[in-house]
């Protein structure tokens, strides 16, 4: 598919730097979105690891949150990771009481599932529509899926059977970090469903 799709990445806090190098590198155009209008044009958007409650809040504060969900809903396709798999779920646990999520994937998520920072860890990941062999994952104080609707596709488990990726429509959302291996398959999986839009 030659086409080069935009892809905005969420840059309110987290790893901007990261994302944006592997999209290029999966070719895909790259623009920061932190204000609503920067939504314009994009054909796609990342929402990168950091810190789950810290980006609600910005979300909140720079008037992204509503139309973050309004473009969603009308099939913008989105992948998160870490962080942004907890911003693209439907329902968290663990969460802070006031915590809002954009959503959009039918499942449920809990926080720091596999614990605190000096508990992260690395894994190889096999995930459904990769090639190539496993992916490695990075696991930093990451979210694991505790369950899923009837509409979402789990992609990638760990040994222990623990839900790490998946896939709902033209949404994408992993509990690890591909951004931070230089492996830039997951992202090249997110500029084909991209580009399956335009």
């Amino acid at each position: 598919m030659p086409s080069t799709p935009t892809v905005g990445v969420l840059a309110l806090q987290g790893d901007v730097r990261e994302h944006t190098a592997a999209l290029q590198a999966a070719g895909a155009q790259v623009r920061p979105v932190r204000r609503p209008e920067e939504l314009d044009g994009v054909d796609g958007l990342v929402i990168p690891g950091g810190e789950s409650t810290t980006m609600s809040k910005l979300a909140v504060a720079f008037g992204l949150l509503e139309p973050l969900r309004a473009r969603i809903r009308a099939g913008l396709p989105a992948y998160g990771s870490c962080a942004g798999m907890i911003m693209l779920a439907d329902k968290i646990l663990d969460g802070r009481d006031d915590q809002e999520t954009i959503g959009g994937i039918d499942m449920t998520v809990r926080r720091n599932a596999f614990g605190r920072q000096n508990e992260s860890f690395e894994a190889a990941v096999e995930i459904a529509g990769i090639e190539g062999g496993p992916c490695e994952g990075v696991f930093i104080r990451a979210p694991w899926v505790e369950s899923v609707g009837a509409g979402v596709e789990v992609l990638a488990r760990l040994q222990d059977e623990t839900i790490v990726a998946v896939r709902q429509g033209n949404l994408l959302a992993t509990s690890f970090h591909p951004e931070l291996t230089g492996d830039h398959r997951v992202h090249g999986l997110f500029a084909d469903m991209v580009r399956r839009t335009l």
